[in-house]
């Protein structure tokens, strides 16, 4: 087990060797750890590897221009100069809640950017402000529409934090696709099978196995099948792409220029990086403050009433895991997984930075 101060001052340590100011690698190690503390592991320290290759290649800039192409009073577009999405992207959701400030609700979409983290930590940034944050990203071309051979979209995930009265906010943040890419990762590492229905093979054909994606297959849509409504996962997942990519000018869909060794771009593909959406709504735009918060608790409540099914504890408001997770975690400490352990440990050798290896529980 590592502690959350240890782990924050590594991470923070890493972004400042690649050239992040200060202030940038604390930003960075935050939304990582965040990820980390609420057990959403796939988007925390794993990826840290893979921010690190794409600055070898030349595909980041650790000193990207944030440029406002258009704006106005409610929206703006913004080129993020290829640079790093944990860096990037607070900055753009930060000009939402400003705009929101002033017009009541702010809308931005980002271009030439990159993998920016979890989306809930974005969203639940306008909580501070009594507002509701909305964030949404495309990604690599790992899910396949319903009926497609190949994988055309991203996980493409979508969150949404909504502030209450005395009850802890709504925060849903997911992917809109069935499972993540980096928990088909996790899967393949531990030598595991993919449950069924969630990924298909090179061929289109329903497949449990965890290689699959770095054998040319795809991800299904949500809903896996036409009978169990695959159509609406397809749907939900390419709204998070137009809003975030053709909103933006960003790369779209299948025209992502892949991150991941694994997904092959086809030659002289553009690349204008992955894109971001970013809203925050003002409360008091609609209600006070005080009679939307109280109408939020009554919601959370109604639903939190609700008699569970036989065998289950209790019906779950989204946000609880994670917020419940968050406290024991940094109680506790965090338990890193193989992949993330090794990861680090390369880096610090790569870097000549000291690490702890005594932390890793494998068991």
């Amino acid at each position: 087990m590592y502690s959350y101060s240890y782990l924050f001052r590594f991470t923070q340590s890493v972004f400042e060797h690649i050239g992040l100011t200060e202030r940038e690698a604390n930003q960075a190690s935050e939304i990582l750890m965040r990820a980390e503390l609420r057990n959403i592991s796939t988007h925390g320290l794993v990826r840290l590897p893979e921010y690190i290759s794409l600055w070898k290649n030349n595909r980041i800039t650790v000193k990207p221009e944030f440029k406002i192409l258009h704006e106005t009073p409610s929206t703006a577009l913004v080129d993020g100069g290829k640079g790093l999405g944990l860096v990037t992207a607070p900055k753009a959701m930060n000009l939402a809640i400003e705009k929101a400030e002033v017009a009541g609700t702010g809308w931005v979409a980002v271009r030439n950017s990159y993998h920016f983290g979890i989306a809930g930590y974005y969203a639940m940034k306008a909580l501070e402000k009594d507002m509701i944050g909305i964030t949404m990203t495309n990604a690599n071309p790992l899910v396949a529409p319903t009926f497609s051979l190949k994988g055309m979209l991203g996980t493409n995930p979508i969150a949404v934090a909504i502030p209450a009265k005395d009850e802890p906010p709504f925060v849903a943040d997911f992917a809109t696709a069935p499972v993540s890419r980096g928990k088909v990762d996790e899967w393949y590492q531990h030598g595991e099978s993919v449950p069924e229905g969630l990924v298909q093979d090179e061929r289109g054909i329903l497949t449990n196995d965890a290689f699959a994606l770095q054998n040319r297959g795809a991800i299904r849509t949500l809903g896996g099948d036409r009978v169990h409504a695959s159509h609406k996962g397809y749907c939900i997942s390419a709204i998070v792409d137009i809003f975030s990519a053709v909103f933006s000018g960003a790369n779209f869909g299948p025209t992502v220029v892949p991150t991941l060794g694994y997904v092959k771009g086809k030659d002289g593909m553009v690349d204008n990086g992955i894109g971001h959406f970013f809203g925050a709504m003002r409360i008091d735009a609609f209600q006070t403050k005080d009679e939307f918060k109280k109408n939020m608790d009554d919601w959370i409540r109604t639903f939190r009433a609700a008699e569970p099914v036989e065998g289950e504890e209790r019906v779950l408001i989204p946000g609880d895991p994670e917020r419940e997770a968050e406290a024991v975690n940094m109680l506790n400490g965090i338990k890193l997984g193989k992949k993330s352990f090794e990861g680090l440990k390369s880096i610090a050798e790569e870097f000549d930075l000291d690490f702890d290896t005594s932390g890793f529980d494998n068991a």
